[in-house]
């Protein structure tokens, strides 16, 4: 069984930054590729990054391009996701999320999830 403890969540004002960890309790945390995504009030779950076991590939949905970076430290099982340039629209629950495929994790397939972190971005 692998747990995932999101942190890092919080208020911010427009333009702002933060940075999101996940810290999973895994034996073998490099063999798992790991998302985040992200979930407003009265909206359906979106992807947002997905970032490949040995950090060969990474992806983003347009909307985060350029503004986010996912990142990992498999050294401390924990991976991240940066995030600069708040906007408004930004503001959701984000859910780290684990998975053995790479496709299915970026597809909201994942294998494991976390609780989530409230980010608040105000303008």
């Amino acid at each position: 069984q692998v747990q995932l403890v999101e942190s890092g969540g919080g208020s911010v004002q427009a333009g702002g930054s933060l940075r999101l960890s996940c810290a999973a309790s895994v034996l073998a945390f490099n063999n798992y590729n790991m998302g985040w995504f992200r979930q407003a009030p009265g909206k359906e779950r979106e992807f947002v990054a997905v970032v490949s076991t040995g950090i060969t590939f990474r992806r983003y949905s347009e909307s985060v391009k350029g503004r986010f970076t996912i990142s990992r430290d498999n050294a401390k099982n924990t991976a991240y996701l940066q995030m600069n340039s708040l906007l408004p629209e930004d503001t959701a629950v984000y859910y780290c999320a684990a998975g053995g495929s790479y496709v299915a994790t970026l597809e909201g397939r994942a294998d494991y999830w976390g609780q989530g972190t409230q980010v608040t971005v105000s303008s």
